[in-house]
């Protein structure tokens, strides 16, 4: 069956590619990965949040390459949740995505606080994400995109990604503060801290 995301729009000036790109995020509950958007789906959940085309003149090849800058911006984020996980919780060997939600207006306070004091602009976009720990438990981390400027042609970023987990839960607080003392060693005190052995590939199918 046609998914019902898949069909176009009745004012659309052209038509897009159906075609859905694997991503290399596991996905929670499977033994899959997560599937991104066709241009077609993205253009009409553009359109579903109030978005019209007619304000940015788009062609087809604008939405493909904005599919191309979608898809690395999110496997970008994967890799920097990656980078909590296993240095904080290498007992986990494969963390997963869970859900993930996006919403523009809900400005983080860690963003608020940057833009106040330390003269940042404010991200153009923020994603929630939920990760299943191994089944052990569920972690909210915090996505912030910040504009980096020129699209960078070989690996299609041109996001500034803040990731880190919520300030939702304990857990998450104590591993914010123990990254926050790894960095002020570092960048402070010119120290290379003690840090955990991540899993290997071979640990993570064992």
């Amino acid at each position: 069956l046609e998914h019902p995301n898949q069909k176009p729009a009745p004012d659309q000036p052209f038509p897009l590619p159906l075609a859905r790109e694997k991503s290399t995020i596991p996905k929670a509950g499977t033994n899959d990965t997560w599937t991104y958007p066709s241009p077609q789906m993205f253009w009409n959940a553009m359109l579903k949040k109030g978005w019209r085309w007619q304000d940015d003149q788009l062609t087809a090849k604008d939405m493909e390459n904005i599919i191309r800058i979608h898809n690395a911006n999110n496997e970008e984020a994967w890799r920097e949740v990656l980078k909590w996980e296993n240095l904080l919780h290498p007992e986990c060997a494969e963390p997963k995505l869970k859900s993930f939600k996006g919403d523009a207006k809900k400005i983080s306070p860690r963003a608020r606080f940057r833009k106040l004091f330390l003269g940042y602009n404010l991200p153009f976009d923020r994603h929630d994400w939920i990760v299943d720990r191994c089944g052990v438990k569920e972690v909210q981390y915090v996505i912030d995109y910040y504009d980096g400027g020129s699209v960078d042609p070989r690996s299609k970023l041109f996001t500034i990604l803040d990731v880190r987990p919520a300030m939702n839960d304990l857990g998450n607080i104590w591993d914010r503060m123990v990254v926050a003392y790894w960095r002020f060693k570092f960048d402070v005190l010119g120290m290379t801290p003690k840090l955990p052995i991540p899993p290997t590939e071979d640990d993570a199918h064992a």
